[in-house]
């Protein structure tokens, strides 16, 4: 009984150390702007909010984002883990240029996106702010689900879906941003995903 509780031990000591120190896989791309256009955003298509398990979910925009993942992070406590267990760091336009992310040293943790350069910046700080963000994946389907699993730092995504607030009964809110050009609390982008393709 003794080495069997030892054993479990064990396997729960290398299943942490796999998921928290075993290095990420990333995807290596040549140097060059690959997503050059700006995510679409438009009027919601869908008018009426729907429930999505404890969660009333509300459309506030259409959006529609291609772009290079810069970083990604698995959440598996708090409230919005329950509906948002990925978030993606995304960067478009010059930061989707494997020359000038490779200047950058790019982490996430507590559910917000950091970035701090290696060096002499490669670009004035706002054309960073405005060409990345920290964005909170909500699967609306399995598929979705599934294509996470093959999401890396430097793999290429294209995403559909809505910018939407989320609520329960109890008075918590998570509202999404809706602009690009926002910094700090509140900034990221809350993405009820229908639609992910990846390219590794």
């Amino acid at each position: 009984m003794r080495r069997a509780a030892l054993w479990v031990l064990l396997v729960a000591i290398l299943a942490y150390t796999g998921v928290h120190f075993w290095p990420e896989k990333v995807i290596d791309r040549e140097i060059g702007i690959l997503c050059p256009d700006e995510p679409l955003q438009s009027k919601p298509s869908r008018g009426t909010p729907w429930l999505h398990g404890d969660f009333m979910i509300t459309a506030l925009a259409d959006y529609d984002i291609s772009a290079v993942v810069l970083s990604r992070r698995n959440y598996g406590s708090g409230t919005e883990s329950a509906i948002s267990p990925v978030d993606i760091a995304l960067g478009w336009g010059p930061m989707s240029d494997a020359f000038v992310i490779d200047k950058f040293n790019i982490t996430q943790g507590h559910r917000w996106y950091k970035w701090k350069p290696k060096g002499l910046m490669p670009m004035p700080q706002r054309d960073v702010e405005r060409n990345s963000a920290n964005v909170h994946i909500i699967p609306a389907n399995d598929d979705v689900t599934l294509a996470l699993r093959r999401v890396y730092k430097g793999s290429i995504v294209h995403m559909r879906g809505h910018l939407v607030k989320v609520t329960k009964t109890d008075g918590w809110r998570w509202i999404s941003s809706l602009t690009r050009n926002d910094t700090g609390d509140g900034a990221c982008e809350v993405f009820w995903v229908e639609d992910l393709s990846v390219e590794n």
